[in-house]
């Protein structure tokens, strides 16, 4: 017996926010209130007339189908690197030798801001390109700098809906360290075992992300009951998820919510996720709500990196000491 197919969200059930008031540069209090709630009761939020321009997106998927479509021996030569540059090659493994260890049926590339190796700070480094990638590259430089500014945007309004500063968050994500990245998940017709899905079951390990899915739908969020159900596309729309780190800082008050992709829509499926990580050096402990201090915990520099030698094998990340 295949999974079940999971029930449909109703629009309701994750927030449609219009952050037109926000993106102009006014801190609009109910804007900034509904923001809150969705991130104290779902910790998902559809972002709705975010002013980001449609041929970035359009430029950026075109340039990812050409690349996906290469053969598998060219996409290798530029194969995963220690700080998540480059191609994640389908059906990738995660978590080795835990209880969830899994196959995902998802291929990737990834990008960040393009720095030199840094002894320090082992999150920086060049991007890597394929040999013909000046589309792909100028498609993803070109949206990177774009979402990035609706990221700021966002800190923003995430501090003054904690009742902060509005520059709390924004101390923790500069310098930027965030990435970008476009999936492409092949369709699967019945998948028997979430151990051999889109995505594995998880939950994003960074402040939040950026996503913008296509109309063939497979997100899936599991609400606190426990029940798997689907978030659909919404034309126009952003889907914006907190993270583990987030839910840290705030000692619980923002959620983290585990999600997971199946594609059961037989035709390939495409989204953009762009992670918004915190600066190399900043601190993954409790910043909030009466938190007792712990000198004891990871910077995130160290902390990315034990996630993702968990997470991508593949890129052979050093087990931080």
């Amino acid at each position: 017996m295949g999974i079940p197919v999971s029930r449909r969200l109703d629009f309701t059930e994750i927030p449609i926010i219009d952050v037109s008031e926000l993106v102009a540069g006014n801190d609009d209090q109910a804007t900034i209130d509904a923001l809150g709630s969705a991130c104290r009761d779902v910790g998902f939020v559809y972002l709705q007339n975010h002013g980001f321009p449609q041929y970035l997106i359009d430029d950026f998927l075109a340039a990812s189908r050409e690349f996906f479509a290469r053969p598998m021996d060219e996409k290798k030569t530029v194969v995963l690197d220690q700080r998540l540059r480059g191609y994640l090659p389908l059906r990738y493994r995660s978590y080795e030798g835990e209880d969830n260890a899994a196959t995902s049926n998802q291929e990737g590339y990834w990008m960040g801001v393009d720095r030199s190796l840094n002894p320090q700070n082992k999150l920086d480094g060049p991007n890597v390109w394929p040999e013909n990638g000046e589309v792909l590259r100028n498609a993803m430089e070109a949206y990177y700098e774009t979402v990035c500014a609706l990221s700021g945007v966002l800190q923003r309004a995430f501090s003054l809906a904690l009742g902060k500063e509005p520059d709390f968050l924004t101390n923790l994500f500069n310098p930027v360290q965030s990435l970008l990245k476009v999936n492409h998940y092949p369709p699967q017709a019945n998948p028997m075992n979430v151990s051999d899905i889109g995505v594995v079951p998880h939950s994003d390990e960074g402040g939040f992300t950026i996503l913008w899915q296509d109309d063939n739908g497979g997100l899936e969020i599991e609400s606190k009951s426990g029940e798997w159900v689907e978030a659909p596309p919404i034309p126009g729309t952003f889907i914006v998820n907190l993270g583990n780190a987030m839910q840290i800082w705030t000692n619980g008050e923002f959620s983290s919510t585990p999600h997971r992709v199946i594609n059961r829509s037989g035709a390939d499926r495409y989204s953009i996720p762009f992670f918004v990580y915190a600066r190399w050096d900043a601190p993954i402990k409790p910043l909030m709500n009466g938190a007792i201090d712990d000198p004891d915990a990871d910077i995130s520099e160290v902390y990315q990196r034990k996630y993702w030698h968990r997470i991508f094998p593949i890129a052979n990340v050093p087990v931080p000491k």
